[in-house]
C-alpha cells in the first residue's frame, strides 16, 4: 500500500469538476486563467497562493503575464490529478473570488 497520493478516477475528476466549475481538465492537469485588477493584484494573488500550496506541500505552476495569471495543477506522484489538486484548486478559486479575479479564456 503507498503512503502517497492516490490517482483519481475518471469518476473522481468528473465530479470534481462538477463543484470547480471554473477550472478545466488538459490531459493530466487542472488548469485556470484568471485576470486580476493590476499587475501589482496579479503578483500579489501569486503570492497568496503560495502560503496555501506549501501547507499543502503540493505546489502549483503558474504565470504571471500583466494582469493575467495562468495556473495548472498536477500530482506528479501519482501519475495525474488527485485530490489534493482539487482541494488546491478550490482554495484558489477562494482567494480569486477575494481578489477580484475574473475568469478567462485561452493561455
Amino acid at each position: 500500500m503507498s503512503d502517497g497520493p492516490v490517482k483519481a478516477t475518471p469518476q473522481e475528476v468528473a465530479e470534481a469538476l462538477g463543484r470547480l466549475r471554473d477550472w478545466s481538465q488538459a490531459g493530466d492537469e487542472l488548469r485556470i486563467r484568471y485576470l486580476l485588477p493590476s499587475f501589482p493584484a496579479a503578483v500579489q494573488f501569486t503570492a497568496d497562493i503560495a502560503p496555501v500550496a506549501e501547507q499543502m506541500n503540493h505546489h502549483p505552476e503558474w504565470r504571471v503575464a500583466y494582469r493575467h495569471v495562468s495556473i495548472l495543477t498536477t500530482t506528479h506522484d501519482a501519475g495525474g490529478l488527485s485530490a489534493l489538486d482539487f482541494e488546491l484548486a478550490a482554495r484558489i478559486s477562494e482567494l480569486a473570488a477575494a481578489a477580484g479575479a475574473v475568469r478567462v479564456d485561452g493561455e
